[in-house]
């Protein structure tokens, strides 16, 4: 029987522009290398992951009625994922982002949420008989923090655990977060969120502390090729990232916490299942675009099986 994992959040069209020296500045026209249309947004990518891996996925979320609607809901249904609960809101566009891709493989973004932000709580609500079958859901912050309030509270009258990836970075209420099985920002959501610079170790574990306090149970930093760290009150742990030669971390973040959630479901325990899902992340740099560099369940396991004889002889 395949774990079920649910997800409230964003989709977007991803529009990436791969450069090599640097961004024009005002007025200035310059040549980019390559352009690329993709599907992304951290909700349906983190979706897509989980799917990808063997899960079930049930996806709230929300398209405009313009032409990228039907191709969002066309990709969910090729990577088995239901839309049933993929709201299409008249008179809006879906969700885009500009994404900028520098020669080192680095990514800036803008996001325009378009019919994300039409997802809303009353939404969440008439899928709450599908959410008693997950084991998790995973939120984020592109969709309105009302939405993302309320998937909270029911989650914890369901008993579902929640992953809650704080991004874009946004003022949170903390006592609507109190409970949160897992909040996992990267460095530069962690200082926004806590006002603490994350530019050492030492202020990372004050910054992860400070959560803790807020009523958060776990803490987990993501800190791009430098792996990831996971706070509890007893404690914490970093892991190394695998090293690869990454050509676009678009997504990594996505793919780490969807297949994360997926391992977790499996019945995984914390430290094997972040080991997996830091393969599987890394594995996805080594390919461009977002969505379409996460591979399956079976292509994944064939890699990681080759990367730790390579990695042993």
């Amino acid at each position: 029987m395949k774990p079920v994992i649910a997800i409230v959040g964003s989709n977007m069209m991803d529009l990436i522009t791969y450069y090599h020296n640097r961004l024009p500045k005002m007025g200035e026209t310059i040549f980019g290398e390559d352009f690329e249309i993709g599907f992304g947004g951290k909700g349906a990518n983190q979706g897509i992951a989980a799917s990808r891996l063997g899960g079930e996925v049930i996806m709230v979320t929300a398209v405009g009625d313009d032409l990228f609607g039907p191709l969002v809901r066309d990709n969910f249904c090729q990577n088995g994922i239901n839309t049933e609960f993929v709201k299409v809101v008249p008179g809006k566009t879906s969700g885009v982002a500009p994404i900028f891709v520098d020669q080192e493989g680095r990514n800036s973004i803008f996001i325009i949420p378009g019919a994300n932000y039409s997802l809303l709580p009353e939404d969440v609500s008439r899928v709450r008989s599908e959410l008693k079958r997950a084991s998790f859901l995973l939120l984020q912050l592109e969709i309105p923090l009302p939405t993302v309030y309320y998937a909270m509270e029911l989650a914890q009258e369901l008993n579902l655990q929640v992953i809650l990836n704080p991004a874009p970075a946004q003022k949170l209420d903390w006592s609507k977060v109190q409970g949160v099985f897992l909040l996992a920002p990267n460095e530069s959501e962690l200082e926004s969120l806590t006002g603490i610079p994350a530019d050492s170790l030492d202020n990372i574990q004050k910054g992860a502390s400070f959560l803790l306090e807020k009523g958060v149970q776990n803490v987990l930093v993501t800190l791009g090729e430098k792996g990831c760290a996971l706070f509890t009150r007893e404690g914490w742990k970093k892991m190394e990232a695998y090293p690869v030669n990454s050509i676009d971390t678009t997504g990594a973040g996505d793919a780490f916490l969807g297949s994360l959630a997926l391992f977790l479901s499996e019945g995984k325990e914390m430290s094997q299942a972040l080991n997996l899902a830091s393969a599987y992340a890394a594995l996805s740099t080594t390919k461009r675009g977002t969505q379409k560099s996460f591979v399956s369940r079976g292509e994944f396991e064939n890699w990681i099986a080759t990367y730790l004889r390579t990695d042993r002889s």
